[in-house]
């Protein structure tokens, strides 16, 4: 007895194909429970009738209902779709919700099947079926990641791999996007229509209309997993192949320049990190809290590392909130020149540096944004003890670096101390005990003596001492800035252009010129402009600047008007 509700169902599948309506396709091919009592009906049906071994039965079932279909050039439409429909009604019967892992390969294959049929003239009517079954797939891709229990049978099986089958290990995050980035080339290549990739309205026609679809997928897995070259590739395929970015719909656009700017970021491009971000911002709709907040977050990051601090106007809307406690002190250090309360703050043993590892902007902040603090403590030494010169003797304002270097040493000091509990009753200062900053690595040359074996904790901190000779090496003390180091710093920040002026090795005095018809500090020292649009990273106040660009009229870094 042929089984009733498979059979109506099938029918107005292929009435479906006839009328080419991809949309109720994909809502006719449901495959998420709870399902509702017809689809129970149906699985039931297929479970009793098409059990394990008849794959050939219910093949001939689809066949004498799938309708023939224009092939076009590509050929295959009907027979890589009635094998699309067998793996479905096969996922359906077999699916286990308690099994994870399994639902998740089960699904990869339907999807790879889809994406094979996707390729055929079929294509734009399954497109919407795609989409979803690949949103579906990244979901469960990313959920199985985050829940290691699940998936630690597959690690353990790839760790036990002979050597001759060792090759890159592919993740299962990974392998869910090169299966979704095969539909995204499918919809890339797309050769129908006009040679532009547009219809006569200028908008996208065909299978072209699901590339920025599943691209996003794709670099939502890919980032992930970390897998940036793959980002790469779809950045360039794009770039070669793609219609316009502004023919797609917003939510697609803002996504995509998310990402685009993300990988920049993350490729130190920030300059073109914070336009693709800004673009981003601004496109993203206003009640879209939490997206606007997760590119807000890159947006400020890239434009910190620029000399450019978030506005106040722009703290104070919804989606920053608690931005402000984040990003102050790192925007207060840079503008009073405090590299002590910056390391201490980004130190990698920090517990305020978890948010900022944890959204992969640690590295970059601490490492970029330095510079422009060594640029603000130079600006500081001027102000304290800084020449002011003589116009008339044409004699030039002149900082001594040795000045800079009493405040870089009393600093670095500083930042080498470890933070106070205050559980805990006051113990002497040791720079090489407790919790010192990670730049200790470089500034303690050996290990202290000791009577037990160092641990690898230990070593790292304080640089590795052969154990043979821990009890003839003297502790060393740690290393400090020298006039030699200061001299560097400043010839780097001339050449960088943030600040104007030149060094006087023999003195070891560094001169600004230009001068003469300016204040010094207008010309010596780089800093933060003014001005900025009310809701971008550059507007006024002392927790908001402008931008650094060039030392010439510039304020200094996180100066108000005034």
């Amino acid at each position: 007895m042929s089984p009733p509700t498979l059979d109506k169902f099938l029918g107005e599948i292929a009435q479906i194909l006839r009328d080419k309506d991809g949309v109720k396709l994909q809502q006719y091919l449901v495959y998420e429970p709870p399902f509702v009592p017809l689809y129970q009906q149906m699985i039931s049906e297929i479970r009793q009738v098409y059990g394990p071994g008849s794959i050939d039965a219910l093949e001939k079932k689809c066949t004498s209902f799938i309708p023939e279909y224009d092939d076009g050039l590509d050929g295959g439409s009907r027979a890589s779709f009635i094998t699309f429909m067998v793996k479905y009604f096969v996922f359906l019967r077999d699916l286990d919700v308690t099994n994870l892992v399994e639902t998740h390969d089960q699904l990869k294959a339907l999807l790879n099947q889809c994406i094979l049929a996707l390729g055929s003239s079929m294509g734009l009517v399954l497109l919407p079926t795609v989409i979803s079954l690949s949103r579906t797939l990244a979901r469960l891709a990313i959920g199985l990641d985050k829940r290691p229990e699940l998936i630690e049978h597959l690690t353990r099986r790839e760790s036990t791999m002979g050597a001759e089958e060792a090759v890159e290990r592919v993740t299962l995050v990974e392998s869910s996007a090169n299966v979704i980035r095969e539909a995204f080339k499918k919809c890339l290549s797309e050769r129908s229509g006009n040679i532009s990739g547009l219809d006569n309205n200028g908008m996208p026609e065909g299978r072209r209309i699901g590339i920025y679809l599943t691209a996003n997928l794709c670099l939502k897995l890919f980032f992930h997993c970390r897998k940036l070259r793959s980002a790469e590739q779809i950045f360039g395929n794009i770039y070669q192949q793609s219609p316009p970015l502004g023919l797609f719909p917003a939510s697609q656009r803002v996504t995509f320049l998310y990402y685009l700017g993300r990988y920049l970021f993350a490729n130190s491009h920030f300059y073109r990190a914070q336009l693709a971000l800004q673009a981003a911002y601004d496109q993203c709709h206003v009640r879209c809290l939490s997206q606007r907040r997760l590119i807000l977050i890159y947006l400020i990051a890239s434009n910190l590392i620029l000399g450019r601090f978030p506005s106040a106007a722009l703290l104070r809307r919804p989606e920053a909130a608690g931005l402000g406690e984040k990003f102050a002190p790192i925007c207060i250090a840079i503008a009073r020149g405090d590299i002590a309360s910056f390391r201490k703050y980004l130190d990698l043993d920090s517990d305020k540096s978890e948010w900022f590892l944890r959204k992969r902007i640690l590295l970059q902040l601490s490492n970029r944004c330095e510079v422009l603090i060594w640029r603000s403590l130079a600006r500081r030494t001027f102000l304290l003890a800084g020449s002011q010169g003589d116009a008339i003797n044409k004699r030039a304002p002149t900082l001594a670096l040795q000045d800079m270097l009493y405040l870089a040493i009393y600093l670095e000091k500083k930042a080498l101390e470890p933070d106070p509990d205050p559980s805990k009753p006051s113990a002497p200062t040791n720079t090489q005990s407790s919790n010192p900053h990670t730049n200790s690595i470089f500034i303690f040359g050996s290990n202290p003596p000791s009577s037990s074996p160092p641990s690898l904790s230990s070593s790292l901190r304080h640089g590795y001492t052969d154990p043979d000779l821990l009890d003839v090496v003297d502790p060393s003390p740690p290393i400090l800035p020298t006039i030699s180091t200061i001299e560097s710093i400043v010839a780097s920040l001339i050449e960088q252009d943030l600040l104007h002026g030149f060094i006087s090795h023999s003195s070891h005095r560094f001169a600004i010129t230009g001068a003469k018809n300016a204040s010094p500090l207008q010309i010596g020292g780089a800093g933060v402009g003014e001005g900025g649009e009310e809701g971008s990273c550059s507007g006024g106040g002392k927790f908001g600047g402008g931008m650094v660009v060039n030392l010439s009229g510039a304020r200094p870094a996180g100066a108000g008007p005034g």
